[in-house]
């Protein structure tokens, strides 16, 4: 399940790539299959192992397009151990929300970040986070949980006062805010409740299967209710 768009975000063979935030790694495999050099980078350690136990399997499947490359850095956002101007993307997708200090972060993408480089940036989005944190304390109180709640114009202004272009942006997932605030509703660990279980499948089903009907439904709710919004952004040549 992508948030960023790679038609926006291009990436293939020539580029080196950062996943900040890699997390289970969905978007450094797309951009391993694009062709591209991927680092992906995070604190966890344990699932940076899984990550790097898939860029394994791919190449033995032969997913991986000649000459491109992955592999898995752990360390922290605020301080990132490569040196200036390595990267010719960076995606943080989901991520800032998490980081007390976010403007460090940015600064950081925008230090690792080549010159006339492009990042995506995703957050959850005002509304449907505003309403999850309306409806349940664990969602956002529980350790390494979402911090703030970001609105489009803010996000937007932070890019920016790093010194960073802002491009368009778009929203993501809106089939994937209910499913959220029915969690909320009902325990956000309570994974066996008939109607989130219920829902999860829906969700599964519609990731496996891409049927017509859902496509046209989130079309029609991203806009509205879509649980990500994505920011792409430009440093300057």
């Amino acid at each position: 399940m992508l948030t960023v768009d790679f038609n926006r975000l291009p990436v293939g063979p020539g580029n080196r790539v950062l996943d900040l935030g890699a997390g289970g790694g969905r978007h450094a495999f797309e951009v391993l299959r694009r062709g591209a050099d991927v680092v992906a980078f995070d604190m966890d350690a344990a699932e940076l192992e899984g990550v790097a136990a898939m860029f394994a399997a791919m190449d033995k499947e032969g997913e991986v397009p000649s000459g491109a490359s992955g592999e898995t850095v752990v360390g922290d956002a605020l301080d990132m151990p490569f040196p200036d101007a390595s990267f010719d993307r960076v995606i943080a997708a989901e991520v800032l929300e998490h980081i007390p200090d976010d403007m460090t972060a940015m600064r950081e993408i925008v230090r690792v970040l080549k010159p006339g480089g492009l990042a995506a940036v995703t957050v959850p989005s005002f509304l449907p986070e505003r309403i999850c944190w309306a409806l349940s304390e664990d969602y956002h109180t529980a350790p390494g949980g979402h911090i703030r709640i970001y609105t489009l114009a803010e996000l937007q202004a932070k890019l920016k006062s790093c010194g960073l272009e802002v491009g368009g942006h778009h929203y993501a997932h809106g089939l994937h805010a209910p499913y959220w605030w029915i969690k909320c509703a009902v325990g956000v660990h309570n994974d066996e409740h008939p109607l989130a279980k219920a829902y999860h499948e829906l969700l599964v089903w519609d990731i496996m299967e891409r049927p017509l009907i859902t496509r046209l439904a989130e079309a029609v709710l991203d806009p509205l209710i879509g649980k990500s919004v994505v920011v792409y952004v430009r440093k300057p040549a």
